[in-house]
């Protein structure tokens, strides 16, 4: 370490992180910035790569003498060593050794600080003068907030302050966090600005779960301030009122009663009566808020499947449906939904013969199902937006998504992840019911029907995620007709009920296009033998 005698110049605009006076120069040419915490050779913006660290021998100068013009009795002066000369106060640093290790001096008229000695390694200020343990510690942001937060406390609980402000608060934690962990209760009583609100947080996170108090000041900036301007009684009213911090995300279960009070009673939507057991095992179908994932092999029926969801959800709810249809063009999903709403499978007929007209019916005027016009081609952030502005935009209660995969730019855990994550937010932000339709890996040889949530393509979190996990399974290359037709529905995922197992078949009518009722196909061929 290099000893030089080196002067703070002032603040000015440091070129590194934008702040208009955090960068503090100093005589010698070189600076620091108290923002982004970049150590410059020279203030023109050269950072430095080997830091040299400039300190002056630590001597306290002056005497002890009472801050008047901060209402700070002579008696705390002395109590936490600080001395006064006629333009200086110096806060001394002590190192965990109890050792004076350097020294924070203010300038009064500029109201600057520079340093000397050894600031790497202190302690808190004025923590050598208490020992560990009791009730109460007190950490505020500056040093003549320490002094100010002492006297107002009536000198009884230990009151300490960070060395380096608010950016560099959670590094003095750290360091000192055996100290502070002695005590039943540390209140942090930052500044009452945006950098001291964050610093409170993240150093109340630092500490064991119910130990960190924060203490928030309504009416001045700081602890200082209250002193100076007499409002001592303020000020240990908002001490005594300091919050137990509890970390974003975690409540009491007093906090989840009303949650309790609503469990059961949320609107829940049905899935067509001719899916089966689906609804009961799904306690009535999907609800509010749930992403419900159906997964099935290529081919096998899911794009049919979604189809008919979205016919029944326009046909029996006031729901509005957007869908994200990502491997059919825009008149494919038209021609699909008519399929269903006509019962006549439209793609086997002539074109030429087809009444246009006719088929313009009120599923195509009413505006309750939206298709995302994706033109074959949409990145994933900008689905994403999409599919955001379909719910907060156009008030869509119900989104679709077929596939997964045709939505996320690719098949990575990571990729996976974070889409799954999204839509998981925006499910719990909007309270829109999401389905997610995703592709299965290869199937077995032996038994197309053996499938499991650990087949989906791609990453864990889809079946993690998901409220429901709905999988489809057809043998299409069995000889039977009726077989060849058939689709196993299986639920193997239900957070609301703990349900899982088979919930029945589905048979598709070619002639019709839809989808109906079924049942297992050699229980199907046993009753037609016995017909017969």
């Amino acid at each position: 370490m290099m000893t030089e005698n080196s002067e703070f110049v002032g603040h000015a605009e440091c070129h590194k992180c934008g702040s208009s006076d955090a960068l503090a120069t100093y005589s010698d040419g070189h600076g620091y910035c108290f923002s982004c915490h970049t150590h410059f050779k020279e203030v023109d913006g050269v950072e430095a790569t080997n830091v040299v660290t400039y300190t002056k021998p630590v001597e306290m100068y002056g005497s002890p003498q009472a801050i008047t013009d901060r209402r700070i009795a002579l008696e705390t002066v002395k109590k936490y060593g600080v001395t006064c000369d006629a333009t200086k106060q110096y806060y001394p640093y002590y190192d965990k050794d109890g050792k004076l290790a350097g020294s924070k001096v203010r300038t009064v008229d500029t109201k600057e600080f520079s340093t000397r000695g050894d600031m790497r390694s202190n302690v808190l200020f004025g923590q050598q003068l208490f020992n560990t343990g009791g009730r109460y510690v007190t950490v505020v942001e500056g040093e003549l907030d320490a002094l100010a937060a002492y006297e107002m406390l009536g000198s009884r609980y230990p009151v300490v302050s960070v060395s380096k402000g608010a950016g560099g608060a959670v590094k003095d934690f750290k360091q000192n966090l055996e100290w502070l962990e002695g005590f039943e209760n540390v209140v942090i009583c930052f500044d009452n600005d945006v950098a001291g609100h964050e610093a409170a947080e993240n150093c109340a996170q630092i500490l064991s779960p119910n130990k960190a108090k924060i203490v928030n000041l309504n009416d001045f900036k700081d602890a200082s301030d209250y002193l100076k301007n007499n409002r001592v009684r303020a000020f240990t009213a908002q001490w005594w009122e300091a919050r137990a911090y509890r970390m974003t995300g975690v409540i009491t279960l007093e906090d989840a009663w009303g949650d309790f009070i609503k469990r059961g009673t949320e609107e829940i939507i049905p899935f067509p009566e001719s899916f089966g057991m689906l609804n009961s095992m799904l306690n009535g179908g999907i609800a509010a808020g749930e992403i419900t994932v159906v997964g099935a092999l290529t081919s096998v029926g899911k794009t049919t499947l979604v189809n008919e969801i979205t016919y029944h959800f326009w046909k029996n709810t006031t729901k509005t449906i957007g869908c994200a249809f990502l491997e059919a063009s825009n008149g494919e999903a038209v021609e699909n939904l008519l399929t269903i709403h006509t019962g006549h499978n439209l793609s086997l007929e002539d074109r030429r013969n087809i009444d246009f007209d006719r088929l313009r019916s009120e599923i195509i005027t009413d505006g309750r199902i939206l298709l995302l016009d994706h033109n074959g081609a949409v990145d994933t952030d900008e689905l994403f937006m999409k599919l955001r502005a379909m719910v907060k935009g156009n008030g869509c209660d119900v989104l679709i998504i077929d596939p997964l995969q045709a939505a996320v730019t690719s098949n990575s855990n990571e990729t996976v992840d974070e889409f799954m994550d999204r839509l998981l937010k925006l499910a719990k932000e909007t309270d829109v019911s999401i389905i997610v339709v995703s592709h299965m890996r290869k199937p077995s040889i032996s038994n197309p029907h053996n499938v499991n949530e650990y087949d989906l393509k791609g990453s864990g979190s889809i079946n993690q995620i998901a409220f429901n996990t709905i999988l489809l399974s057809r043998d299409k290359m069995a000889e039977d007709e009726y077989a060849r037709n058939s689709t196993q529905v299986q639920v193997v995922k239900c957070r609301r009920t703990g349900i899982t197992g088979s919930a029945g078949w589905l048979y598709y009518n070619g002639l019709t296009g839809r989808l109906e009722r079924g049942e297992k196909p050699d229980v199907h061929e046993a009753n037609n033998i016995e017909e017969f």
